[in-house]
């Protein structure tokens, strides 16, 4: 059986639990860090954001999940239960209502943005975007789909043309649809509707309404603008892809790839802003005098005027595979660690303040556990580190494969990975590979009721005393 050794061995535990025990006593934890409420785990993604009745509401998710958030000021924000899995594109305020839209036809609707209920589309298009004017909801997506309804209950199925429809907005009467191929829409009452001569063929991804201006983006940065939603004027960006874009505040804001956001008073001049993030942007709104944006990574940023601009979720653009709690005389209070892709390790004392901590690995990590007195980190390429205080952690040379959880009970800390790879250790530095009954990729283990219990990629269960 093989022992796995400690870079520069255990001395440097020592050295550690000495320093961490003077660092708890008598000196603050350093670094800067973003307030942040929720992190959807995975790939999830937020496309849309509307504000109504005193609330903000997002909307977005994974291929195979649906994620809505609330928040009353831009900052702190919730999730909601929903009564779907479809990912959701589009979300709009009207009539006393938000109604969300998504894949396979999928249409919500809430009064409160909390409670939830799913309504009958009568179609299966994805649906990308939606909007309220003049006493009708107005949604749009794949294969020109187009529904009306007076409520956001009942829907009824309108005739355009087959582009794809991915953004619509009303305004001085008119409601405009702008979509694939440069394609524009317009409707007086969201039934019959005209196709407009459009000076673009690039995709139409968004429209607005403000200052008596239309104003449509999309691909490789195109701007048009028109006062009327009949005679468009194709302007000057220079930017990347652009994906959304909103009125407020006497401003129109455009967001889109890598953290690209323009402003303009006029729809004509556009000025591009400094951002310290690169999510894409997908949805941008306004509300409550303050723009919000969201986008990849489960990005929301705010601002009050379009040009200052603040990250409100997550400290970190990687992705987060595992989370876990510690409390030990060595620091004060309990501690959260977070870990994920590239390494990524976030710690925080209440759940809500983060601080990403400088990591000695570049490997993603999977897992982490607390036990004992001791955190440990499992990741790719066999990496496991561990942390008295989820602070200074140190790596450790294990030469395994890939590593996917971690866990401790009984005195023992047991991580499981690829080909059925079992470790087990009493201290957390000293990891001993133990037989395996499998060479299945094993993916979890956990440990309840006096038995680990180990689950692979395939099926397999295996349990331990």
């Amino acid at each position: 059986m093989k022992t796995l050794r400690l870079y520069g061995a255990r001395l440097l535990v020592v050295l550690l639990l000495i320093l961490v025990t003077y660092n708890a006593s008598g000196s603050s934890e350093s670094g800067a860090g973003t307030t942040w409420i929720l992190r959807v785990p995975g790939f999830n993604e937020l496309n849309s954001v509307t504000y109504g009745n005193g609330l903000f509401v997002a909307v977005g998710g994974s291929p195979d999940s649906s994620t809505i958030l609330a928040s009353r000021d831009g900052v702190t924000w919730t999730e909601r239960p929903l009564p779907t899995s479809n990912r959701l594109h589009g979300v709009t305020y009207g009539n006393g209502a938000f109604v969300a839209v998504g894949a396979k036809g999928t249409i919500l609707t809430s009064r409160d943005g909390a409670t939830w209920t799913a309504r009958a589309s009568g179609m299966g298009d994805w649906l990308l975007g939606v909007t309220y004017g003049n006493g009708t909801f107005v949604a749009v997506g794949d294969d020109g789909a187009i529904l009306t309804s007076p409520d956001g209950v009942s829907w009824t199925q309108q005739t355009s043309r087959d582009d794809d429809l991915y953004g619509v907005a009303y305004g001085n009467g008119t409601f405009v649809a702008v979509g694939y191929g440069g394609i524009i829409l317009t409707s007086e009452n969201g039934v019959r509707w005209t196709v407009r001569n459009s000076p673009t063929r690039d995709r139409l991804y968004d429209v607005a309404y403000g200052n008596n201006t239309f104003v449509a983006v999309g691909h490789r940065g195109i701007i048009l603008t028109s006062p009327d939603g009949v005679r468009w004027t194709q302007r000057a960006s220079g930017s990347n892809h652009l994906l959304s874009v909103t009125y407020g505040n006497g401003t129109f804001v455009a967001a889109g790839f890598e953290g690209t956001i323009l402003t303009s008073r006029d729809g004509v001049r556009w000025t591009q802003q400094t951002l310290s993030t690169k999510n894409f942007l997908k949805r941008i709104t306004y509300g409550n005098g303050l723009f919000v944006a969201v986008g990849f990574g489960v990005a929301i940023l705010t601002s009050p005027d379009g040009v200052n601009w603040t990250r409100q979720i997550s400290g970190t653009r990687s992705d987060l595979f595992g989370v876990a709690y510690g409390s030990s005389p060595l620091f004060e209070g309990g501690r959260f660690v977070a870990v994920g892709e590239n390494g990524t390790i976030l710690t925080s004392s209440d759940g809500v303040r983060w601080t990403e901590l400088s990591s000695p690995t570049v490997n993603t990590l999977q897992g982490v556990v607390y036990g004992g007195v001791l955190f440990v980190a499992v990741g790719q390429n066999g990496t496991i580190l561990i942390s008295p205080n989820g602070v200074n952690w140190v790596q450790l040379e294990s030469g395994d494969n890939n590593l996917q959880s971690v866990t401790y009970g009984n005195g023992t800390f047991v991580a499981v990975g690829w080909n059925g790879t079992i470790l087990t250790s009493s201290n957390g530095v000293s990891w001993t590979r133990r037989t395996s009954p499998t060479r299945d990729s094993l993916q979890g283990v956990a440990y309840r009721n006096g038995t680990f219990v180990a689950v692979s990629f395939y099926g397999a269960i295996l349990t331990s005393p």
